[in-house]
């Protein structure tokens, strides 16, 4: 049984059907069982209604559990947020599960980035030290991240960008649910840090260029300001603590601290990963004008 967390996000919920369609015994953690049901999870997936602050329902679903995946939700500050991982690496070490795969962040530990390039270390540090199997996954920016762009594309008006000419290995959500299923099922990857990316970087300008070209109309970006983006973080709502955490990131990328490519993802699965076009024409139905 492999228990996934997360299982109604970007990354779960495709690690789920991917699962599930090699005919894995798959159960997921979700806060809300009726938003799992209304996705329509595959046949034949359990859904474990869970909460990282609740002690009792993380033993719960973790019995019989052999491989976990695990999704926190980290950033500053006390509460659920800053412990989520630890707490689900408590539980599963409790439950004897012998397989931990984290979901973390490209240039996690690395000063450069600011305050949340330390969010994700204390759930790395917990599958590290606990004595099960253990990968830690590290994505670059994912090319869904472009859904946000969706309503202004489909209205005609510039898309905000954060990152200014700076490049990213952009990586497809797919292929990070791929490589997460491939080392839930195969222990000989483990005991690695992976950092996932697509074949090549690729700035917001750069994107917007490639959503152009396969919209057939324009598709134009506006330069935001540090105010400007804290602003529309906020407007996202984001706590203040966050926002300023992920502005510092930004300002990482815009001076190219993240233009990296690296070839884990070919590796892992033997083909080349996904570039940012691919996706946006498998996607492109979310930015046109219905």
């Amino acid at each position: 049984m492999i228990l996934v967390t997360g299982a109604t996000g970007t990354i779960g919920s495709e690690l789920v059907r991917r699962l599930a369609a090699r005919g894995e015994k798959v159960r997921a953690l979700v806060r809300e069982p009726a938003k799992a049901r209304a996705m329509a999870l595959p046949a034949g997936v359990e859904v474990a209604r869970g909460d990282y602050g609740e002690t009792a329902s993380l033993e719960a679903a973790m019995t019989g559990v052999t491989a976990v995946f695990l999704v926190g939700v980290p950033g500053p500050g006390p509460g659920p947020g800053i412990r989520s991982d630890e707490d689900l690496v408590a539980a599963a070490v409790a439950a004897g599960v012998g397989r931990l795969v984290k979901l973390s962040a490209i240039a996690t530990g690395d000063p450069a980035v600011g305050p949340s390039g330390t969010w994700h270390l204390p759930g790395e540090r917990a599958v590290r030290a606990s004595g099960a199997e253990w990968a830690v996954l590290r994505p670059s920016a994912f090319a869904s991240n472009t859904l946000s762009w969706a309503e202004a594309v489909r209205s005609g008006l510039p898309v905000p960008n954060m990152t200014g000419d700076g490049a990213q290995g952009v990586i497809d959500p797919r292929d990070v649910a791929e490589v997460a299923a491939r080392i839930l099922l195969d222990g000989g990857l483990a005991g690695r840090t992976y950092t996932l990316t697509g074949p090549e970087t690729i700035s917001a300008p750069g994107q917007a260029a490639v959503l152009a070209d396969v919209l057939g109309r324009p598709v134009t970006t506006r330069d935001l300001t540090p105010d400007g983006t804290r602003e529309l973080l906020l407007a996202w709502g984001l706590e203040e603590a966050q926002a300023d955490g992920m502005l510092a990131g930004t300002a990482f990328v815009r001076a190219g601290g993240n233009a990296v490519v690296t070839e884990d993802v070919p590796e892992l699965l033997g083909r080349a990963a996904g570039t940012y076009r691919e996706w946006a024409v498998a996607h492109r139905r979310a930015f046109e004008v219905e």
